[in-house]
């Protein structure tokens, strides 16, 4: 059985946990795009790092030096790579519509 008990408290706890889209596309195309974006942010990578170990190939450099180099190339493009960004908190969205509407009016 729920802890909450009053109306009043039902709704101040749904703005705090509830959250909304408010990225600006449909929210439906987030179900595609985000693994989309996962998917070519990890080839990404994996084609850095490739291409460094090629080009350590043709050079025939030291196996130590090619490997640190993909290493840190490969980490550099994944702290760079794509990060999901969490919705907003409901009541931060009710705010800004509320301010909104509150200035339409004037």
């Amino acid at each position: 059985m729920s802890k909450v008990k009053t109306p009043q408290d039902k709704k101040r706890h749904s703005y705090e946990l509830d959250r909304r889209n408010t990225y600006g596309e449909n929210q439906k195309s987030s179900r595609k795009n985000i693994p989309r974006s996962k998917q070519l942010s990890h080839q990404d990578e994996r084609r850095s790092v490739q291409q460094v170990l090629v080009s350590a190939l043709r050079s025939v450099t030291d196996a130590d030096e090619a490997q640190s180099q993909a290493l840190i190339k490969g980490r550099m493009k994944k702290l760079r790579g794509f990060r999901k960004s969490p919705d907003s908190p409901l009541g931060e969205v009710v705010k800004r519509r509320l301010r909104k509407r509150a200035s339409e009016m004037e």
